[in-house]
């Protein structure tokens, strides 16, 4: 109890008290409540983390419970899992053991130990009469339904019993565990009779230094004259009841073993229809598992699930904590060749992988994905779901706002917005004198520094904590951060595409005093905090990470920090739910972490550190985790790479590299129209991606994702370019269409590419100069000759790396749609000038992000947007209309 509990003491009281006029009677009341219950649900919680912790096979809740409070000894005992009743006091183990299901149940320790006991004497206990003294559900129960399951004749009597005597006298065997000392006296004792003494009673001896001894139920000394067997008083029962316990600790240790390295998950079979469905219609045809089942069958305790209704969790972060000496298990990535504008289903590839695997190969394995935005869910995309018959399920919530993460970002984001142009104002319109009264305001006659400005101080070099010490020019240092308007990076968001806001005038009102900026509006999901959110490996770094982002430059050229507006503290709060994975599952009942959801194409374009290092544990060491990166293997596989390895550490064993003939037949140079030569000459596009992923030295596994057009001629050349190209193998898949059966075949593949060598490597090393670094990458990654730097390009590179930000990896910011900076450039272009238009810094997430051509940090609408076809249903409250 005080291991898992340390704080644990019989009557402590827990509590919370609302706002109430009636307030000290309020919290009497309930403290006398709480003082009487609190004992009982504290050991109950106990119960309940033992129950849902793989690495503990069995316990035992010793009895009677040490509390000055009065417990409720029948629920404590039935609270114990049935699988973990060592004690075998639960009603479902007695029930079992009554009944004479004793290879089904956990047989309580003493008795068992008394069994064995009279096993040795060489007696047959068949067709005996046996007398049992005693009814406790420790051990006369139990002891009465062994022996009569043991073919005996067993009569039962207890304290008050009117013939006690008479029975003993008729008991071949005599098992007394009364509680009484030395009440079966030796006379009444059958000639050649085996005793069993259970009883463990303290009588006044003057002759013992503690001026008493241990005696048992039965005279001892009269009755081994006339006993066969009997067993002493101490060194008898208590002895052979520890030897009990230790046999089932090893018979258990031995299935627990079992029980972690493979899980015990219920899986969902889905039936495909012969009607074309659209995937919410599929989605929703499906029942899917309640979370908290798919959290206990992977691994995962009650005290770290939070649940959001029955389809979703949230994960505690103390999961990976308990979990840091189980071995990872295997790391894939699945990205892609250079899409189309709608994608060539990597979301469905990831799902239907991870169904193969788990439901049919009957791995441990997880999905590790990125929450959607809300802007191609409205916009022109759709959601990420999945597709088909390869879903996260419910695909609607997971599409819609999930359990918020997206909108705490933007509320964190707005807040650091707010911030800085507030401090600009209030810089402007105050003396120091009073920016300093304000800022450290006199309370009852005191003033203090909080936390994050004595930080500020420190990082001035200013090391004083009393704010009536500070001089003028300590004061002026501490409360001017002089930000430079022309210099502010940090933007407002939106999840939402609205393309109104690229460029706005901010300050308006007259309220302003004339102080008006141009300024912008981003997406959410390029926020630097979604980037931290994705890169963080715990609270504590992610706070560090908020405190660290740079929102602008003072006039004198220093990098102004969230720390130095303040403002750190509060983010964290905002942020302190977003940090913890969200549990979901595929349609065949497979876990997802849906974490994180950073643009590949403007930010690094994977879900959360936090996620994989969580699920890697959860699967142990023969599992698998598959991830997914963003857009094409140019883009997210290289940020996955560079950016998310660097950081988190992790070592990817395999890449899924997913094609299709119609995006082919498009780097071909034309339409999606049976043309093997056409086909031929879009595979460039794919063998430079293929390089890509064995640039990094790990084994890639292309999957060609099948559609009805294609023909058997096509897909046969794409797989055969792909192992031509270097390929550890190339697979066509028919997932979507039939789900994990049609993606086993890739299963398979990665199944054995897993158990090739691995020699991971970066593309760059980040201390090389900014501008190397974005030439490594423009060249190895994207085929051009040479980048070109714009002035305002070259300014920053520059101001960053004077500002000490030279040595972070690079983040390009680059179009999806070609592997150059012009969409309009299919298949494998070389030899172009790859223009850098910008540079920003991404300090706290920890990358500088480079603008290549004209890419846009706030998507727009298309004509037509999804929302056309989006619907709720008034009777039956069903989404309609999502993709």
């Amino acid at each position: 109890m005080k291991e898992k509990f340390p704080g644990f003491r019989p009557g402590l009281a827990i509590l919370q008290v609302g706002n109430r006029d009636d307030s000290n009677l309020y919290i009497n009341m309930k403290l006398k409540a709480a003082a009487e219950v609190m004992p009982k649900l504290l050991v109950l919680k106990c119960i309940a983390s033992l129950n849902g912790d793989p690495a503990v096979h069995g316990f035992i809740v010793q009895l009677p419970l040490d509390s000055d409070k009065p417990i409720n000894t029948e629920k404590i005992t039935n609270a114990v899992a049935p699988e973990k009743d060592v004690d075998g006091l639960s009603s479902i183990n007695a029930g079992k053991l009554s009944r004479g299901d004793l290879g089904d149940c956990f047989i309580p320790c003493t008795p068992k130990g008394c069994m064995e006991l009279i096993r040795q004497t060489g007696i047959q206990v068949a067709g005996k009469r046996a007398v049992v003294v005693g009814r406790s559900k420790i051990v006369g129960a139990p002891m009465h339904d062994l022996l009569l399951w043991n073919h005996a004749t067993v009569t039962t009597c207890h304290s008050k019993t009117s013939t006690l005597a008479e029975e003993v006298g008729k008991a071949d065997i005599l098992v007394v565990a009364a509680g009484k000392a030395e009440m079966v006296k030796g006379e009444w004792i059958k000639p050649g009779a085996i005793v069993i003494d259970c009883g463990i009673n303290h009588v006044p001896d003057s002759t013992k230094a503690s001026g008493k001894r241990v005696v048992g139920d039965v005279a001892y000394s009269t009755a081994k004259e006339k006993a066969s067997y009997i067993t002493p008083v101490p060194g008898g029962v208590g002895p052979m009841t520890v030897a009990m316990l230790m046999q089932v600790r090893g018979q258990i240790e031995t299935a627990g073993h079992l029980y972690i390295c493979l899980w015990g998950m219920l899986l969902l079979t889905i039936s495909t229809l012969p009607k074309q469905l659209v995937d919410i219609e599929i989605s929703q045809s499906c029942i899917p598992k309640p979370i908290d089942q798919v959290a206990r069958e992977v691994g995962l305790l009650p005290d770290e699930v939070e649940l959001y209704g029955q389809t979703k969790a949230k994960v505690h972060l103390s999961a990976l904590k308990r979990l840091k000496n189980q071995p990872d298990g295997k790391y894939v990535v699945v990205t892609g060749i250079t899409p189309t504008p709608l994608g060539e289903g990597k979301s469905t590839t990831t799902v239907g992988l991870v169904q193969a695997l788990g439901a049919h190969l009957h791995q441990n394995v997880f999905a590790c994905v990125r929450q959607p935005s809300q802007g191609p869910t409205f916009g022109i995309k759709g959601g990420a779901a999945g597709g088909g018959y390869c879903q996260i399920t419910p695909m609607e919530e997971f599409n819609l706002h999930l359990t918020g993460d997206i909108h705490a970002i933007t509320a964190a984001n707005n807040l650091v917005a707010a911030a800085v142009d507030a401090r600009i104002f209030h810089e402007l319109t105050q003396t120091d004198q009073a920016l300093y009264n304000r800022l450290v305001p006199s309370v009852s006659g005191v003033r203090k520094f909080s936390d994050i400005q004595i930080r500020r101080l420190q990082k001035l070099g200013i090391n004083k904590t009393d704010p009536m010490a500070l001089t003028k020019e300590e004061v002026n240092l501490f409360v001017r951060l002089d930000i430079d308007p022309g210099t502010i990076t940090w933007q407002r968001v939106l999840d939402t595409n609205d393309r109104f806001l690229r460029k706005i005038t901010i300050g308006q009102s007259p309220t302003e005093k004339g102080f008006s900026r141009m300024a912008q509006f981003d997406i959410t999901v390029s926020s630097e905090i979604m980037a931290v959110l994705a890169l963080s490996d715990g609270l504590d770094d992610m706070k560090k990470r908020l405190g660290r982002m740079v929102v602008a430059s003072s006039k004198r050229g220093e990098p102004v920090t969230t720390d130095d507006l303040g403002v750190t503290g509060a983010l964290a709060v905002l942020m302190r739910d977003a940090v913890k994975p969200n549990l979901m599952q595929t349609l065949e009942g497979t876990p997802v972490f849906v974490h994180a959801g950073p643009f590949a194409n403007i930010a690094h374009g994977n879900s959360s550190v936090l996620a994989d290092k969580i699920a890697l544990k959860l699967v142990g060491k023969e599992g698998f985790v598959v991830t997914e990166a963003g857009f094409g293997a140019d883009i997210g596989m290289e940020k996955f790479f560079n950016i998310k390895c660097r950081y988190s550490g992790l070592r990817p064993h395999v890449v899924v590299l997913v094609a299709t003939v119609r995006a082919l037949k498009m780097h071909g140079g034309g339409p999606a129209v049976s043309n093997l030569q056409l086909l031929a000459r879009g595979c460039s596009n794919l063998n430079k991606q293929i390089q890509n992923a064995r640039m990094f030295g790990v084994p890639v596994v292309v999957a060609v994702n099948a559609f009805k057009t294609d023909t058997k001629a096509e897909l046969a050349l794409v797989v055969q370019m792909a192992k031509e190209a270097g390929a550890f193998d190339a697979v066509e898949c028919t997932h979507w269409a039939e789900g994990g059966k049609g993606a086993v075949a890739l299963a398979q593949a990665v199944q054995r590419a897993s158990q090739a060598p691995s020699n991971f490597r970066f593309l760059y090393n980040v201390e090389l100069p900014v501008i190397d670094k974005i030439r490594l990458i423009a060249q190895q990654i994207y085929g051009a000759s040479d980048i070109e730097l714009l002035p305002e390009a070259q300014e920053k590179v520059t101001l960053y790396t004077k500002q000490g930000f030279g040595n972070l990896p690079i983040c390009m910011a680059k179009t999806h749609l070609s592997l150059s900076h012009d969409p309009e450039q299919k298949g494998a272009p070389a030899g172009f000038i790859l223009p850098i238009r910008d540079i920003r810094a991404s300090v706290g997430a920890g990358f500088l992000y480079p603008l290549v051509g004209t890419m846009s940090t706030m998507p727009g609408l298309p004509t037509r947007p999804c929302f056309y076809d989006i619907d709720l249903d008034p009777v039956s409250g069903e989404v309609n209309g999502l993709f």
